[in-house]
């Protein structure tokens, strides 16, 4: 089984990371877009553009299915993707986990890119399923590209001034974007919780991955022989995971699991 994820940059190690767990022996192929990063200031064509290019590449390797590891690829070009791929190659998209965090109650907090702040999206995500839980949107200046960049300095100034915009009562917290996964534990030391319950923080990882495997019919083996290899594609040529990408757990999983293809 081959799994391809594609992002313009390193968010999509979170889900990798959770693909790798469940099913060690997949081969996976990463395409990132180094070129064109970052994606988020684009307008939904010149993105939709990057992004099928992209996509395109991975194609190449002919990967039983594609993960869109991105929150903001997913919003703008997941019909072109699936209109191009499918249904050849299931795309599976990446959506903010709003589902199952109001199910805990609330009040719940979104963090999330500027742009996806308030954006029709994300607001209908709420009406859809917030089902008058309390949910409070937080813009956070500067996290993915501190992220993606492995500044640490810059991660914790970017966590403190969104945990300074999180209501004091929060219980839950959504990571809207997929680069803040890879921060997850800076996030629940940051932000100030008046509930007596611990804070509880949902990603899009782990259920973008077991989505994966059901489309592909296929079921998680934890257990399996960690034989899988990486296929690495930076703007559509062979390559290695960018440096930063070893600075996270996520990332560092990765080598360990299988052979990195291209480490010269």
């Amino acid at each position: 089984m081959k799994i391809a994820l594609m992002d313009s940059g390193i968010g999509l190690l979170a889900a990798t990371a959770a693909v790798r767990r469940l099913r060690p022996d997949a081969d996976l192929v990463l395409s990132l877009d180094p070129d064109g990063m970052p994606w988020g200031p684009r307008t939904s064509e010149d993105l939709t553009t990057r992004a099928l290019a992209v996509a395109e590449a991975a194609a190449a390797h002919r990967p039983d299915a594609l993960i869109i590891g991105c929150n903001t690829a997913t919003v703008h070009a997941l019909p072109a993707l699936r209109a191009r791929l499918e249904p050849g190659i299931p795309v599976i998209g990446t959506v903010p986990a709003i589902k199952p965090a109001v199910a805990g109650g609330g009040p719940v907090a979104i963090w999330a890119t500027p742009a996806t702040t308030g954006s029709p999206y994300q607001r209908g995500l709420i009406e859809q399923f917030a089902d008058g839980v309390r949910v409070a949107e937080v813009p956070c200046w500067g996290l993915a590209e501190a992220v993606e960049h492995a500044d640490d300095a810059a991660v914790d100034a970017a966590v403190a001034a969104a945990a300074a915009l999180t209501p004091d009562d929060v219980t839950t917290v959504v990571l809207g974007c997929t680069h803040y996964e890879l921060v997850a534990d800076r996030i629940r030391a940051a932000v100030r919780n008046g509930s007596a319950a611990p804070l509880a923080l949902h990603g899009s990882a782990g259920a973008v991955a077991a989505q994966a495997l059901r489309r592909l019919g296929e079921q998680a083996a934890p257990d399996a022989p960690a034989e899988g290899t990486l296929t690495v594609l930076l703007s559509g040529r062979e390559g290695a995971l960018p440096a930063a990408a070893l600075r996270y757990a996520e990332g560092r999983l990765l080598p360990s699991a299988g052979p990195l293809a291209d480490r010269r």
